[in-house]
């Protein structure tokens, strides 16, 4: 048997190695369009490589998905993060999890996880053949055709689809052309740009646990926010661009985004913390007493922003001051206008829709023997490892050839 695996990336060394070791008698081969392998595996987690998440049940890990959750709901019972976990440590791969969930290899290098692939895959006799892309997939008699961009073809008898996201349609043409439907692909897992506000004179300034929400929507999320010299970033901003992909693209990333950088619903609940405050520290300096222990520069940004000097006391804040100040800590508003998407870790919503494939197999509706992995399906997942995750999953079950 001939096996053909197009996209030498995460999911496609997965699905290679899972390939090989199921039928260690077939002809495996990897094809990759560029001279690079696992090129994001390499800059994923800034270099670390955050392999998955340590969500404790399928149903949480489900929930991070905008796109795909159910389909993968059903796919993690076949292989979930906890199979991951042991997969890498069974090769002498031993992870960590962090705090926040995050799962690294514990050399904190993705270099072990890419040492980890290619070593397996040089073991097992996958071939892989670098600088070359497929232009077209044809049918014949049960077997696949793969033309490649130098013109020249191959026959396979089955053939795993691992070519990533791709961040223009026209990448996707050639899977259309056999009759899937495409969705259209936008960026996800991206931040945001605000030219006019002076708040980016804070960067690096980080609230833990912060809320943020797109006005005019119910798009809403929340943890930590980083602010940078462009605008917005953090988990929380990163999870409100994924579930708000579509919509932010439609209205072409000009919003205002609300920030309730204290997590209290209850404004009534702040004005007492701020009259308490004041009451304790009548002849303090508002800049030298803070709330919920913010970040003494955004306290200070804030104070101007509710036209209070920081060299008013605390006594002296009256009744208007104080309502600015309870508006600004869970009310504060932002022009958006623009995103920035790290190139090399982009992620795309959109691609090959679920409905042109079998959630059982990944095995294409349209197309007999060609199955697909990893994010040239639409499916993607919020920071965290879960887009890793999805890629691992999704080349575990094609690889099973059902």
């Amino acid at each position: 048997m001939k096996i053909a695996i197009i996209g030498g990336g995460a999911a496609g060394f997965f699905a290679s190695i899972q390939a090989k070791e199921n039928f260690p008698e077939a002809e495996v081969t990897v094809f990759e369009k560029s001279n690079k392998l696992l090129a994001k595996v390499k800059v994923s987690g800034g270099g670390r490589c955050n392999v998955t998440n340590g969500a404790s049940s399928i149903k949480e890990l489900s929930d991070a998905y905008p796109r795909g959750k159910n389909f993968l709901k059903k796919a993690f019972y076949q292989f979930s993060n906890q199979d991951v976990y042991q997969w890498f440590e069974e090769r002498d791969v031993p992870l960590v999890t962090q705090e926040d969930d995050c799962v690294f290899p514990q050399s904190q290098d993705s270099q072990s996880i890419i040492d980890c692939f290619l070593n397996t895959a040089r073991r097992l006799g996958v071939a892989i053949k670098k600088g070359r892309g497929i232009s077209a997939i044809t049918s014949i008699d049960d077997k696949l055709a793969l033309t490649f961009l130098e013109g020249d073809s191959k026959l396979f008898d089955k053939v795993i689809v691992a070519t990533g996201g791709s961040p223009k349609r026209e990448g996707l043409n050639w899977l259309e052309s056999l009759g899937h439907k495409i969705e259209e692909p936008v960026p996800s897992l991206f931040t945001f740009n605000m030219p006019k506000e002076s708040i980016r004179e804070l960067m690096g300034i980080v609230v833990e646990n912060a809320v943020v929400n797109i006005q005019g929507t119910k798009l809403r999320s929340e943890g930590p926010l980083l602010i940078t010299h462009w605008g917005m970033s953090g988990p929380a901003i990163l999870k409100l661009s994924a579930f708000g992909a579509r919509i932010l693209s439609e209205c072409d990333y000009k919003f205002s985004v609300q920030v309730n950088w204290v997590n209290e619903k209850n404004n009534d609940l702040v004005m007492d913390v701020l009259r308490k405050l004041s009451g304790e520290n009548p002849n303090k300096l508002t800049a030298n007493a803070r709330p919920y222990d913010l970040p003494s520069r955004l306290w200070g940004y804030l104070l101007e922003k509710a036209e209070l000097s920081a060299t008013k006391k605390w006594g002296e804040v009256g009744k208007k001051g104080m309502n600015r100040l309870v508006n600004l800590l869970t009310n504060d508003s932002y022009a958006v206008h623009g995103k920035t998407t790290f190139k090399e870790e982009f992620v795309t919503c959109g691609g090959v829709s679920l409905e042109s494939i079998n959630g059982k197999t990944m095995e294409s509706k349209h197309c007999k023997n060609l199955y697909f992995a990893g994010e040239v399906m639409d499916i993607d997942g919020i920071t965290g490892g879960y887009n890793f995750q999805a890629a691992w999953t999704t080349a575990f079950i094609a690889a099973q050839f059902k």
